[in-house]
């Protein structure tokens, strides 16, 4: 037979009549003793950073190779041809743009990531990729631009991409669009329900 909630406090009660609260400096900071130190905040904000990048599911494995001097272009099923051609012409103003240049593939592939990330949450919809062309990048030529290729495709915010016009980098460079996001896609549908 289980005990009900008032017998059990009562009995607390009873035990506890002879305790009493500590006074002065034997009192515990309580907020004091749960901050963390600075180790502990060094660890933390290492453990977020891995977190981070354990996001980043963009891979430095196996790539089809590009030429130096070779067209990238990528578009989803959904984009209009229309939007497709102005992108690939550099008829959209870049809100944005990343220069991989002297970047590791390491380096990169986590730039990459992360500015992408961040310009889709930021609703920025026209971007350029400063690549480079890689024409004497070891071990292979265009080697960041190949991954740049891939990964691209494989950031879900990316609708698509072209390499640039001249005046932009050419082709090493590239222009990407990206959706827009749910604050963009909300604003949208109101400003259509309102017609």
């Amino acid at each position: 037979m289980s005990r009900s909630d008032d017998e059990e406090f009562e009995l607390f009660r009873q035990e506890m009549t002879d305790v009493t609260p500590l006074a002065g400096e034997e009192v515990a900071d309580i907020k004091q003793a749960f901050e963390p130190t600075l180790a502990q905040k060094e660890r933390r904000r290492a453990a977020e950073a891995e977190e981070a990048e354990n996001e980043n599911f963009l891979s430095t494995e196996y790539v089809d190779l590009v030429e130096p001097d070779d067209i990238i272009e990528f578009h989803r099923d959904g984009v209009q041809a229309g939007v497709y051609k102005r992108l690939k012409q550099g008829r959209y103003t870049m809100e944005a743009s990343l220069n991989l240049h002297h970047h590791t593939l390491v380096e990169a592939r986590t730039a990459l990531f992360n500015f992408v990330q961040d310009c889709h949450k930021a609703g920025v919809r026209t971007a350029l990729i400063i690549h480079g062309q890689g024409k004497h990048s070891k071990p292979h030529p265009a080697l960041i631009k190949s991954y740049v290729n891939k990964w691209l495709r494989e950031l879900a915010p990316v609708l698509a991409f072209h390499s640039a016009q001249r005046p932009h980098g050419g082709r090493g460079a590239a222009y990407i669009m990206m959706k827009k996001n749910a604050e963009q896609k909300q604003k949208n549908r109101e400003k259509h329900a309102k017609r």
